[in-house]
C-alpha cells in the first residue's frame, strides 16, 4: 500500500470483543448501522495537550491528508474541543482523479450546514452494455448530485478549520514511529516530514490516500486493485445541454470495467476503470469510448490516471495508536469503487475513536479504542463492502444479466434509485429484500459450478460468448421512478 505485523487487527464476528464496546444500534428497519455511535465522553471538557504538562508541542491528533476522509476526521476530532493538526503535501485546492458523484450517504455524512457545490443534479441515467443496447431510465427526484473534487474537498478543510483544527500544506509524511529516541515515552506518535522535522501526537489518522504511508505503517492488506483513468473535457453549451441532468454508464469490455459521463456545467467528466493488470486495454477502452461519444474533437483540460484499492477482509486498521480510514484504509464500495461516502463515514468515525485513542492511559486502552474503531467500521462500511465483492463478482461474470435485470426490470431501477438517494444500502437490501437475495445465492451459486470464483474473488475469467450477455434492445420508453 510493509512487512510490519499489525497490533490492532478488529474482530471479524457480530460481538464486539472488548468489555464496554459500544454494540452499533440498528438502523432504519433493522438494517445495520453504517457507523457506530460515537465515542462516549469525547465532549471537549478535558483539557487538551496545550494546557496539560506536555505543553504545547504534543497535539492531541494529527491527521495525515485532507481529502475527504482527512478533513472528516479532523473536524470530528476538532468537534470534540480536541487540539488537531491537519497534514496535506500537496498546496489547496488540488486535482483528484474522481468522478465527484455525491450519493445519499455522501451528503447525510457531512458536517452541518454544508452547503454541496453541485456542479449538476442527476435525474437521469442512461446504461448501455459495450456501447450497445442503451436505455434511458429518468426520476422525478434528484438522484445524486455532482461536484468538482478540488472546491468540494476545499471546503470540507474549511469547515474543519473552522471547527479548531490548525491545516499545514507542503507537509509531507515520510513515516510515522511508535517507539525509538523521536518518541519521548509510549503515549507518544512521532510523525515524521520530509524535512526533517518531527510532529508528536496522543493519536494519528492515517487518510493520505490509496498508495498511503500510514497504511504501511499499519499493515493493511489488499484484495482488489483496479486503474481508473479520467478526463474533464470542456464542451460548448450546445453539446453541455444535452448532457445537463443526465449521466451514462456503459459496461465495459474488460470483466468488471465500466465508463462514465458526468456532466458539470460546460464541462464533461468522462473515465473508465478496470483491474490493474490491463492498463493497456483500459487506455483503449477510455479512447474507444470518448470517440463513441463524438468527443474525439475537444481538447481535455486534465487527463489523469489513478488506483483504487479495496483491503481484504483481514486486513488490520490500527497499529498502535494509529488509525486509517478512507482510501488509506482500502475502504470503498468494489463493485462501483465508490469512494466519497465511505471517506466520510469512515474519516469520521477515524476522528471520533482517534479522540478516545489520544485520553488513552496506556497500550491497553488505546487497543481497546483502536478495536471499537475497527468493529464500527466492520459493522456499517465492513457489511456494506462484503454484498459489494458479490456483486463485484457477478458482474465480471454476467455482465450482459446485469445490464438486462438494472434496464428491464423496474423494483431493479428502484433499487438503484433508492441505493444512491440514500434511502437504502446494497447490503440492508440483500438482507430485508427475500427475492434479492435469493436471486444473488442462485447467481452465487452458477458462477461456482460454471468455474467462476465465486463471491469472495474477484471472478476476472474469460466472458462468456456474446449469447450471455446480450441484452434486451432500447426499444421500451424510458420509465420513471
Amino acid at each position: 500500500m510493509s512487512s510490519e505485523h499489525a497490533e490492532n487487527a478488529g474482530p471479524e464476528h457480530s460481538e464486539p470483543l472488548v468489555p464496554g464496546a459500544p454494540a452499533p444500534a440498528a438502523g432504519p428497519s433493522g438494517a445495520e448501522p453504517d457507523a457506530a455511535p460515537g465515542p462516549a465522553g469525547a465532549t471537549g471538557t478535558e483539557p487538551g495537550p496545550d494546557t496539560g504538562p506536555d505543553g504545547p508541542d504534543v497535539w492531541d491528533v494529527v491527521v495525515v491528508g485532507a481529502g475527504p476522509a482527512g478533513a472528516s476526521a479532523a473536524y470530528a476530532a476538532a468537534v470534540a474541543g480536541r487540539r488537531v493538526l491537519l497534514l496535506e503535501k500537496s498546496e489547496l485546492p488540488r486535482y483528484k482523479t474522481c468522478g465527484g458523484g455525491i450519493i445519499g450517504p455522501s451528503r447525510d455524512a457531512l458536517p452541518p450546514g454544508f452547503e454541496l457545490p453541485f456542479q449538476d443534479r442527476v435525474h437521469a441515467v442512461t446504461f448501455s452494455l459495450e456501447g450497445r443496447f442503451a436505455r434511458t431510465r429518468r426520476s422525478r427526484r434528484m438522484l445524486f448530485g455532482l461536484v468538482n473534487r478540488p472546491e468540494f474537498d476545499a471546503q470540507l478543510v474549511e469547515h474543519a478549520q473552522k471547527a479548531g483544527a490548525e491545516l499545514r500544506t507542503g507537509a509531507t509524511v515520510t513515516r510515522v514511529e511508535q517507539h525509538g529516541p523521536a518518541v519521548p515515552d509510549r503515549r507518544t506518535v512521532a510523525v515524521v516530514l520530509a524535512d526533517g522535522e518531527t510532529v508528536l501526537a496522543r493519536a494519528v489518522v492515517g487518510a493520505d490516500g490509496s498508495a498511503s504511508r500510514i497504511g504501511a505503517h499499519v499493515g493493511v492488506k489488499l484484495g482488489q486493485v483496479d486503474l481508473g483513468l479520467e478526463a474533464e473535457i470542456p464542451v460548448p453549451p450546445s453539446v453541455a445541454e444535452d448532457w445537463k441532468g443526465r449521466i451514462l454508464i456503459d459496461w465495459g469490455p474488460m470483466p468488471g470495467s465500466y465508463g462514465w459521463v458526468f456532466p458539470k456545467g460546460d464541462t464533461l467528466t468522462v473515465g473508465v476503470i478496470s483491474a490493474r493488470g490491463e492498463g493497456a486495454a483500459t487506455k483503449r477502452y477510455l479512447e474507444d469510448f470518448v470517440a463513441r461519444l463524438g468527443l474525439s474533437g475537444f481538447e481535455p483540460a486534465i487527463s489523469s490516471g489513478h488506483l483504487t484499492r479495496c483491503r481484504s477482509d483481514d486486513s488490520p486498521l490500527s497499529r498502535g495508536r494509529v488509525l486509517v480510514c478512507g482510501d488509506a484504509a482500502g475502504l470503498l464500495e468494489p463493485w462501483t469503487r465508490e469512494g466519497i461516502s465511505y471517506a466520510l463515514r469512515s474519516g469520521r468515525l477515524a476522528g471520533e475513536w482517534a479522540v478516545r485513542v489520544a485520553e488513552a492511559a496506556d497500550a491497553v486502552d488505546a487497543r481497546r479504542q483502536a478495536l471499537n474503531y475497527a468493529f464500527a467500521i466492520k459493522a456499517g462500511l465492513g457489511v456494506e463492502m462484503a454484498v459489494g465483492r458479490r456483486m463485484l463478482a457477478v458482474f465480471e461474470r454476467r455482465p450482459g444479466l446485469l445490464h438486462a435485470v438494472i434496464t428491464g426490470v423496474r423494483p431493479a431501477w428502484k433499487a438503484f434509485a433508492d441505493i444512491t438517494r440514500g434511502s437504502a444500502t446494497l447490503a440492508s437490501m440483500v438482507r430485508s429484500n427475500g427475492l434479492a437475495r435469493r436471486a444473488l445465492e442462485v447467481l452465487d451459486k452458477r458462477m461456482d459450478t460454471e468455474s467462476g470464483v465465486g463471491p469472495a474473488g474477484r471472478g476476472v475469467g474469460r466472458r462468456d460468448g456474446d449469447d450471455e450477455n446480450a441484452a434486451p434492445a432500447a426499444t421500451a420508453p424510458a420509465e420513471e421512478s
